[in-house]
C-alpha cells in the first residue's frame, strides 16, 4: 500500500499527460549492448578481458567505429545489468562499481561521445535488477536526472523485482521523468513482455505513447532453437502485434547474436534477414574483437540494413507457413500513391539437410503494380529480373536458411 501511494502522489506532481514525446527512434536503434554475449561476468581479477567493465564498452566503441559498423548505423554502445555498485551513494544517487568503472559513468559516456557514439544504460523498474543490484523503484526521479547529468542517450528499463500491475503507471512517470530533464533518451521498455508473461493484456495505447521500442517475448539464447522461437511468436501473433510498430515506437525481438557460438552462418543470415523484415531494433550482442569475416559481412550488408531501417516504418508479416517454409514480405520505399516496394524473406525452417525450391506468387503479398517489380538477392547481389505482379519469384533455400529479395517497383 505504500509503494502505491508514493506512485500516485509523485503523478499528481508532473504533467497529467502521458506521452513521451522525445521525437526519437523514427527508425529502429542500432548499436552494440551486452546481455547476452558477457551476461553479468564481473570477475575482472581472473577475467579482464570479458568481465562487465569499462575497457569492455570503450574497446567495443572503438570497433564499432574503427571496423565500419558505427558508420552504418550502429551507433550506440550499451551497458546491460552487473554495471552497478552495490548500494546508492550518501546521496541515494546510482553509482557504477568504481573499480571496474573507474572514469564514472560520465567518464564513459564522454569517451563514447568524442567518438560519434551513443551511449546507452541499463536499469529496472523495481526494487532490484534482475541480478540484484538497486533498482529504481523509490528513486524514479533521481535517477532519470542521473541519466541525464551522466549523458545518457538510450535507457533500457527492465522488470525483475517488480509488481507488473504496477508497471502501467511505473513506466509511464519515469519516462516523463525522462523526458523533463530535457535530454534526449530512447526508452527501451520491457513492461509488455512481464505483463504478457503473467496472463495480463498490456495497455498498447500507453505503451506506445511512452516507448521507443519495447519487448513483448522471450529473452533470445545463442541458438538457432531461440531464434526460430522469436520468428514464430512474431508470425503466429502478428495481428496483435504489427499495429503496435510504426516510426518512434518499434517492437523489440531482442539482441542481434550473430557471430557468437550457436547460430550457423545460414542461420546467422536468417536472423539478420527475419530481423529487417520485422522492422527490428539491430542491437548486437557479440564479441567484436573476434568476429569471423563472414559474420561481419552479414551484420555490415548495407541493403539489408536499408530494409530495416525503411522510413515507412512498416514492419513485415508472415504471408504463408507451409510444411516450415515461411514467406514473409515487408512494404517499403520506393512507393507511387497508392502501390509499394516490398522486401520479400523465404525461410525455410527444415532441419533436414535438403535444400528446397520455394515459389513466392507476387499476389500472395499483395503485390499488384501494373508497372511490375525489379528484384534482387539482397545476399548476393544479384538482379533476378523483372516480374509483373502475377508472376512468381522462384528460390532455392537452404535448410534453416533464408533468401531475401528486394522488388523495387518499376518507376
Amino acid at each position: 500500500m505504500k509503494k502505491y501511494l508514493v506512485i500516485v502522489c509523485t503523478l499528481l506532481l508532473i504533467s497529467s499527460a502521458v506521452a513521451l514525446d522525445n521525437g526519437l527512434a523514427l527508425t529502429p536503434p542500432m548499436g552494440w549492448l551486452a546481455w547476452e554475449r558477457f551476461r553479468c561476468n564481473v570477475d575482472c581479477a581472473t577475467d579482464p578481458y570479458n568481465c562487465i567493465s569499462e575497457s569492455l564498452f570503450m574497446t567495443m566503441g572503438d570497433l564499432l567505429v574503427s571496423q565500419g559498423y558505427a558508420a552504418l548505423g550502429y551507433n550506440i554502445v550499451s551497458l546491460d545489468d552487473c554495471w552497478l555498485d552495490d548500494e546508492r551513494d550518501a546521496d541515494g544517487k546510482l553509482q557504477p562499481d568504481a573499480a571496474r568503472f573507474p572514469s564514472g559513468l560520465k567518464g564513459l559516456a564522454d569517451f563514447l561521445h568524442a567518438k560519434g557514439l551513443k551511449f546507452g544504460m541499463y536499469e529496472d523498474y523495481g526494487n532490484y535488477t534482475c541480478a540484484g543490484y538497486p533498482g529504481i523503484l523509490g528513486y524514479l526521479e533521481i535517477d532519470a536526472q542521473t541519466f541525464a547529468e551522466w549523458g545518457v542517450d538510450y535507457v533500457k528499463l527492465d522488470g525483475c523485482y517488480a509488481d507488473p500491475v504496477d508497471m502501467d503507471q511505473g513506466y509511464p512517470e519515469f519516462g516523463q521523468y525522462l523526458n523533463a530533464t530535457g535530454r534526449p533518451m530512447v526508452y527501451s521498455c520491457s513492461w509488455p513482455d512481464y505483463q504478457l508473461v503473467n496472463g495480463m493484456t498490456p495497455d498498447w495505447d500507453s505503451i506506445i505513447r511512452t516507448c521507443n521500442l519495447w519487448r513483448n517475448f522471450d529473452d533470445i539464447q545463442d541458438s538457432w532453437e531461440s531464434v526460430s522461437s522469436i520468428i514464430n511468436y512474431y508470425g503466429d501473433n502478428q495481428d496483435d502485434i504489427i499495429p503496435n510498430a510504426g516510426p518512434g515506437h518499434w517492437n523489440d525481438p531482442d539482441m542481434l547474436i550473430i557471430g557468437n557460438f550457436g547460430l550457423s552462418y545460414e542461420q546467422a543470415k536468417a536472423q539478420m534477414a527475419l530481423w529487417a523484415i520485422l522492422a527490428a531494433p539491430l542491437l548486437m550482442s557479440n564479441d567484436l574483437r573476434n568476429m569471423d569475416p563472414q559474420y561481419k559481412e552479414i551484420l555490415q550488408n548495407e541493403a539489408i540494413i536499408a530494409v530495416d531501417q525503411d522510413t515507412l516504418g512498416l514492419q513485415g508479416r508472415r504471408y504463408s507457413k507451409e510444411g516450415n517454409i515461411d514467406i514473409w514480405g515487408r512494404m517499403i520505399n520506393p512507393t507511387t500513391d497508392t502501390e509499394y516496394s516490398y522486401a520479400i524473406a523465404a525461410l525455410n525452417q527444415n532441419t533436414d539437410g535438403t535444400p528446397r525450391d520455394v515459389t513466392i506468387p507476387l499476389s500472395l503479398i499483395g503485390m499488384t503494380y501494373s508497372g511490375g517489380y525489379t528484384c534482387t538477392d539482397l545476399y548476393t547481389g544479384v538482379t533476378l529480373g523483372n516480374y509483373a505482379p502475377d508472376s512468381n519469384i522462384e528460390v532455392r533455400v537452404n535448410p534453416t536458411g533464408v533468401v531475401i529479395l528486394r522488388c523495387d517497383i518499376n518507376s
